[in-house]
């Protein structure tokens, strides 16, 4: 393929990866500032369940895909980390169904728990924004077979990835005694 052509797909790529980062914590919360909740039915209070097994399954994944690229197995590798990144997905979806149907849930535990809770929440919830953009370039590296660049953007994508689905699990723990369903 020509170098020109090259350059011209790979500038588009990189445009619309930042405008899928940007757009996409915006969507988010505006959706979720909205405050006139829209009725879905009583199957949205389930959601935050679904999405403490998600992030779950997503972190065991992250680990059980940095595993397989060690031993070499891209096969599996490539399957393990499509299935994380397919979850990620769906969490997000079910995210915002839940807040767009159901308020929030005020976390109601005192003493040192309270701090401990609201810095995971707040470090998850900046990290899960800066995330998006090491994810999808770590992906589209992939899929272009730009390898070098694939194994230099997960350096970050990885930690913080895990960081940010492990964290919502504990943060979803923390919070799950004050939900009414």
């Amino acid at each position: 393929m020509e170098t020109s052509t090259l350059l011209t797909k790979e500038k588009n790529a990189n445009r619309l990866i930042n405008v899928i980062s940007v757009a996409v914590p915006i969507v988010v919360a505006v959706l979720l500032g909205i405050r006139q909740k829209v009725d879905l039915g009583e199957w949205t209070t389930y959601l935050p369940h679904i999405n403490g097994v998600i992030n779950s399954i997503t972190s065991v994944l992250l680990v059980v895909g940095y595993y397989f690229i060690r031993q070499k197995n891209v096969p599996a590798h490539r399957a393990t980390m499509t299935m994380a990144f397919s979850l990620g997905a769906v969490f997000l979806v079910s995210y915002v169904l839940y807040h767009m149907s159901n308020e929030s849930t005020p976390f109601g535990g005192q003493g040192w728990v309270r701090p401990v809770y609201y810095v995971l929440l707040i470090s998850h919830i900046v990290l899960s924004v800066v995330v998006l953009w090491f994810v999808l370039r770590a992906v589209y590296f992939a899929w272009t077979k730009q390898f070098v660049l694939h194994k230099q953007m997960t350096r970050w994508a990885l930690p913080i990835w895990f960081y940010v689905s492990t964290t919502g699990v504990i943060v979803y723990l923390m919070i799950r005694p004050y939900y009414t369903h």
